[in-house]
């Protein structure tokens, strides 16, 4: 009898199956069907269109990549015709601009919207300068990221958008606080940026925060003083 109930159990889950496979073998078809389409499409796209367009916008950057490290270290009079040359390439190879145009979507594309930003910066062009390092997206390099929002914060502050450029410095001094050197730096230039615009206040507390989370920093041995001009003797 055992035997019987355990075939008839059996039976049962064979019958269930087969009644279930009747009613969903169309949809289950169609389905299956889309999801091998749609995954042969992405194969198809990223090997023959999204790798070798990434590989040449690589190989592409590489001079305006170069135009732009000798624009960082340049002298001022110098500054200006590098600037171009990284935005608008040299007659031979693009610049940023095309870069971008051409290859949105590519790390290459990416890394241009941060030159263009700090070319268009040096160039007092802010707005333009805001809206190509609002689309950089740093991806985790925080040392450029912080770069990047000090710079929209310079620009914010000329074209005097005050709240936006305190808040970029603070993002900038914040995005790794492990990075003494850096996250000082930008929390100073918050603070004095605080005192230029009214916001006392706000300045004496930054000024503290340096002393406190990075009193080794270099910083940190100019804080008593400015504190003593905003009228604080506090320790």
């Amino acid at each position: 009898m055992p035997d019987k109930k355990v075939h008839q159990k059996e039976i049962d889950v064979v019958e269930k199956a087969r009644g279930f496979w009747e009613d969903y073998s169309k949809p289950i078809t169609y389905v299956g069907s889309a999801i091998i389409i749609l995954f042969a499409a992405w194969m198809v796209y990223k090997y023959m269109f999204k790798i070798p367009r990434e590989e040449k916008a690589d190989k592409i950057v590489f001079v305006t990549q170069k135009y732009f490290t000798e624009f960082t270290t340049a002298t001022d009079s110098a500054k200006i015709l590098l600037a171009t040359k990284v935005l608008n390439g040299d007659g031979t190879n693009p610049g940023a601009l095309k870069i971008i145009n051409q290859y949105s979507g590519t790390p290459a594309a990416n890394l241009c919207e941060y030159y263009a930003g700090a070319c268009y910066l040096h160039l007092g062009q802010f707005a333009k300068s805001i809206q190509y390092l609002k689309n950089f997206d740093a991806n985790g390099a925080t040392q450029i990221e912080s770069r990047s929002l000090g710079m929209l914060g310079d620009a914010s502050a000329e074209l005097n958008k005050n709240d936006d450029a305190l808040d970029y410095y603070k993002k900038a001094a914040t995005v790794n606080g492990k990075d003494e050197f850096t996250s000082s730096e930008f929390l100073f230039r918050a603070a004095l940026f605080a005192q230029s615009t009214g916001k006392t206040k706000e300045a004496i507390d930054l000024f503290k925060k340096i002393k406190t989370d990075y009193p080794l920093s270099q910083k940190a041995s100019d804080v008593d003083r400015y504190l003593a001009k905003l009228g604080d003797f506090s320790e």
